[in-house]
């Protein structure tokens, strides 16, 4: 069986899980520093799924991961702030850019988490958070992570995993900002907030036992 085949058998009959709001900053621009390229084993993916801070509550569970940035990709204006995106004119996503090991976590399994736990059949939308900026995206890094992300997508369509069209755009990675500093670890740093606590839970416990077998002890 193929990696997408695999991906695809395990993607059916899985509940998708609504996406998170984000509340405003009124943080200035700041100079921000591009993240390390990726090396021999240390990776680098780029995910637009919806509000940043539960997408990086999710991979920052994950076996493998070393790191997760919550940020702004697929724009046109430099070093972006919070209310320049969610103003809807920057052009950019919210991303979170996971820096990975790829000899413990595979690039497929990735994907998989990105897209068992947002709705890839909304276009510019994810529950009630709506704009371009919650577009769903897959930000490919290089030649592999393209070929990857669209035999899995392909694949998703051909078997009918979901009741619409997927509708996430697979596009190549230009440039990650990195967000406001209040924007990083959100939900740890900030667990009682009454939003995140209404979505982000469901959905660490759906990761939590879907992949239990891959998320960190």
């Amino acid at each position: 069986m193929n990696r997408a085949a695999v991906v695809v058998g395990s993607l059916l009959g899985i509940a998708l899980l609504t996406a998170c709001d984000a509340s405003s900053s009124k943080e200035s621009p700041v100079n921000r520093p591009q993240s390390p390229p990726s090396t021999a084993s240390s990776k680098l993916a780029t995910f637009g799924g919806g509000c940043f801070w539960c997408v990086e509550a999710l991979f920052q569970r994950v076996e493998g991961v070393e790191a997760v940035e919550s940020g702004y990709s697929g724009g046109t204006v430099a070093n972006p702030t919070y209310e320049d995106v969610c103003s809807g004119r920057t052009g950019h996503a919210e991303v979170v850019e996971v820096r990975y090991d790829s000899t413990k976590v595979r690039y497929e399994t990735l994907l998989e988490i990105f897209w068992k736990t947002h709705d890839p059949t909304t276009l510019n939308r994810q529950g009630n958070d709506q704009g371009t900026q919650y577009r769903s995206v897959v930000f490919f890094h290089d030649a592999d992570q393209q070929k990857i992300a669209e035999e899995v997508k392909a694949s998703l369509e051909a078997a009918n995993a979901f009741d619409r069209p997927i509708v996430t755009q697979i596009v190549p990675f230009e440039r990650f900002w990195k967000a406001e500093d209040e924007h990083q670890s959100y939900f740890e740093l900030n667990p009682d907030n009454r939003y995140c606590q209404a979505v982000i839970p469901p959905k660490l416990a759906k990761l939590e036992k879907v992949f239990k077998d891959r998320l960190k002890k």
